[in-house]
């Protein structure tokens, strides 16, 4: 639960094997999230997405994670894998947010990079316009991908942020270090990837059984 007594909800991303989307709705995830970007370890093609997202229909909502995608490979995802929403990654400006907002008539989730304070200002052009945002942590040097990197930023900036503000913590968490980030973030929602995996792009169904673990003993925690 949330401070606000809201589920909390867990969204396990970058999944390629039914195995590992098996152990993210065993543990009680609410959204399973499959990567549409060649450079990622995690990229996976529209048909593949399809087919493994079967097994979450009626059990957790199902995101598509993009990164600046054309009209034409956005066609081709959500005719594939019919997702229920879509997870912009990229430099999308608000309009394009709206206009892709518009043209599938799905919720969309909008990711942005956070170091300091002053990257969440980021944010405000695209309110009313996105159904969440995700906040995870700038790409170190050399990286080429936007996310699933494994680092963290300071959760304590998400203080700053309006209250009532809908977003996904995402960037670094692990089951060691959970805890603390619901302790200080307070997030109504998080997003891991590379946190259960035992190798780029390789999710590790024990991992993600650990992760759930922390989770529920964090919860237990909060209601104590």
């Amino acid at each position: 639960m949330t401070t606000d007594g809201k589920p909390l909800d867990i969204k396990i991303c970058g999944l390629k094997t039914p195995q590992a989307v098996a152990a993210a709705l065993d543990g009680g995830a609410s959204h399973v999230g499959f990567i549409f970007f060649a450079k990622s370890p995690r990229n996976l093609e529209p048909e593949a997405a399809g087919r493994l997202r079967e097994a979450a229909r009626g059990r957790a909502l199902a995101a598509a994670v993009t990164v600046d995608a054309d009209d034409a490979f956005l066609d081709r995802i959500v005719a594939a894998m019919g997702p229920d929403m879509l997870q912009l990654h990229g430099g999308e400006t608000p309009a394009r947010v709206a206009e892709i907002r518009a043209r599938y008539s799905l919720p969309v989730v909008k990711a942005f990079s956070v170091r300091t304070a002053s990257d969440l200002a980021a944010i405000e052009p695209y309110r009313g316009i996105v159904d969440r945002f995700l906040f995870d942590a700038k790409p170190p040097k050399g990286s080429e991908l936007p996310g699933g990197n494994g680092v963290s930023f300071d959760w304590a900036l998400l203080a700053r942020i309006p209250a009532g503000t809908d977003y996904f913590l995402s960037g670094g968490l692990n089951a060691g270090n959970i805890v603390e980030a619901l302790r200080v973030a307070a997030p109504p929602a998080i997003d891991i990837s590379s946190g259960v995996e035992n190798a780029p792009g390789v999710k590790d169904p024990a991992l993600i059984e650990a992760f759930f673990r922390a989770v529920n003993d964090a919860r237990k925690h909060r209601a104590a």
